[in-house]
């Protein structure tokens, strides 16, 4: 079957519109060419000049330069039990200078919902409104999402668990570097073995890749059963996703995958 040209161009300008408006309500006000680049490729360089120093030696820094306040970006190392509580994750994460994420935020977004919620969700990081407000998923995405879970599968949202692998903005919003990755999965990893939920819904391809380990197809990959530390993982869209692409087929893919998700549960 032959595709009308206008029509084709009529649909395209309607994405990118919805596009650039998810962008204007999420902050970002330039998109930079290196930010459209595939993140596996864009490894922050290590400091050279902390590798060399002896330990317990600063790093030495420029002359005339003020020192930075942040720590050299590094995994994570839990000082909790196998069972912690929320508190005691979101104490040690503290105002935390892990990454050079800290230089540019507003907020720490940790999470919030139920801390015995079976169903958690996790996203990539926040947004402007997120960061803004200290709470993950608010703005449109969020608005949408809060419809996905009290509409779609008929739960309050104060009763599932949500938050993001990172938890400070990245620049435009972009997607998370692996260095800081590494510093805030400890903590990611510490909300889920506090919260213990059932199943875990991962929002959007940035989120599924980086519990995964791997390049997620998530337009592919989505509705397909995969396992995060032994817990049943349910890649689906992410909001913003749905917002730009507002179609029966989407809507009728997260409708899918949500409704699996609560039957595994």
């Amino acid at each position: 079957m032959s595709v009308d040209p206008r029509e084709a161009a009529r649909t395209l300008i309607g994405s990118l519109r919805e596009l650039l408006a998810d962008l204007r309500d999420e902050g970002v006000d330039t998109l930079e060419i290196e930010a459209l680049a595939p993140q596996t490729a864009r490894i922050a360089k290590p400091d050279v000049a902390s590798q060399s120093a002896s330990p317990g030696a600063s790093p030495s820094a420029s002359p005339g330069a003020a020192p930075s306040a942040v720590l050299p970006a590094t995994r994570a190392v839990a000082s909790w039990g196998a069972s912690p509580t929320l508190e005691q994750v979101r104490e040690e994460l503290g105002d935390c200078r892990r990454c050079g994420l800290c230089e540019g935020r507003n907020s720490i977004v940790f999470g919030s919902g139920n801390p015995d919620a079976d169903l958690m969700f996790i996203g990539e990081g926040p947004g402007e409104q997120e960061d803004r407000t200290g709470l993950p998923f608010v703005g449109r995405a969020g608005d949408l999402l809060t419809q996905m879970i009290e509409k779609g599968i008929e739960i309050p949202r104060e009763d599932v668990y949500i938050c993001n692998i990172v938890k400070c903005r990245p620049p435009n919003n972009r997607n998370p570097l692996p260095d800081e990755v590494a510093a805030c999965r400890a903590f990611l990893d510490g909300q889920i073995d506090a919260v213990k939920p059932k199943v875990i819904v991962s929002l959007g391809k940035p989120a599924a890749s980086l519990l995964l380990g791997r390049d997620v197809a998530i337009t592919r990959e989505r509705g397909t059963w995969q396992s995060y530390r032994g817990i049943p993982l349910m890649p689906t869209l992410h909001p913003a996703y749905i917002l730009r692409s507002y179609t029966e087929e989407n809507r009728r893919h997260v409708w899918e995958d949500l409704k699996a998700a609560v039957s595994r549960i």
